[in-house]
């Protein structure tokens, strides 16, 4: 589910005010009104909290050195070339879709990056990039992006550093569950596979399998988060209409 972001730091105030966004959009499939959550962050001053969640946009801004308060942006992933890139530079300079997968085997994670995909030219159209994070080797990360062809950058997280800044889910019961098995049954009828033999890698075996991720969407400017959706538990989607809206509609409500 996506959430209004929200915190505790003592030297943060934020002011939370709702606004509502026109009529519906037929032409790209908007569902009606919606509320968003704006963010200020003051220094030594209390905090006044949202009570409400909305699904939809969540915009920050004026948060520095962090993504959100008690959240590292230390964090750093690596490219395809092995080189090390910090976490916050995959929006630094532009605004970002930034989809992060369970490991590079999930067949769940495969269907994620196709749906995305699917919508490249719309965001290529709003000026947004498309990237994906998965928890695992460079290795691991060019052969998932040979084997989903995914038209967006790809990068790989061995130490799951940007899942940890980000505080995504992990745990067995995250996949053992009911709606967890129902999603990859249905995932698999639609002619998704899982790579085994990504998935029994060691790195993965040992954390990334019970590893959840989400969808974040940030930028231009390391401390503007947009939106944020963590998973519940495997295959836990959002509604791909709400990513859209979230980072395509007025070009992030700049």
């Amino acid at each position: 589910m996506a959430t209004v972001l929200s915190s505790h730091s003592h030297n943060a105030l934020l002011l939370c005010s709702a606004k509502t966004l026109g009529a519906d959009d037929p032409a790209r499939g908007f569902s009606s009104r919606r509320s968003i959550c704006e963010f200020r962050w003051e220094k030594a001053r209390p905090i006044l909290g949202c009570k409400r969640r909305w699904r939809g946009l969540a915009a920050a801004a004026g948060a520095a050195d962090s993504l959100m308060p008690g959240i590292s942006t230390d964090a750093s992933v690596l490219d395809l070339s092995g080189n090390v890139i910090a976490l916050t530079d995959l929006w630094k300079d532009r605004t970002a879709v930034v989809a992060f997968a369970r490991h590079f085997g999930c067949i769940l994670c495969r269907k994620r990056a196709d749906v995305l995909a699917s919508k490249k030219e719309v965001f290529d159209a709003a000026g947004v990039s498309l990237v994906l994070v998965g928890p695992g080797t460079v290795d691991q990360a060019k052969a998932f992006a040979s084997q989903t062809q995914f038209p967006g950058e790809v990068y790989a997280d061995p130490t799951h550093a940007s899942f940890d800044a980000f505080q995504f889910v992990s745990g067995a019961s995250t996949i053992f569950n009911p709606k967890a098995a129902m999603r990859v049954m249905g995932a698999h009828l639609e002619g998704y596979r899982q790579d085994w033999g990504l998935s029994f890698e060691k790195d993965t075996v040992q954390r990334g399998g019970w590893q959840q991720g989400g969808i974040v969407i940030a930028g231009p400017g390391k401390d503007r988060l947009l939106y944020i959706h963590k998973d519940k538990e495997a295959g836990d989607e959002p509604d791909i209409k709400e990513v859209i809206a979230a980072c395509c509609e007025k070009q992030n409500l700049s």
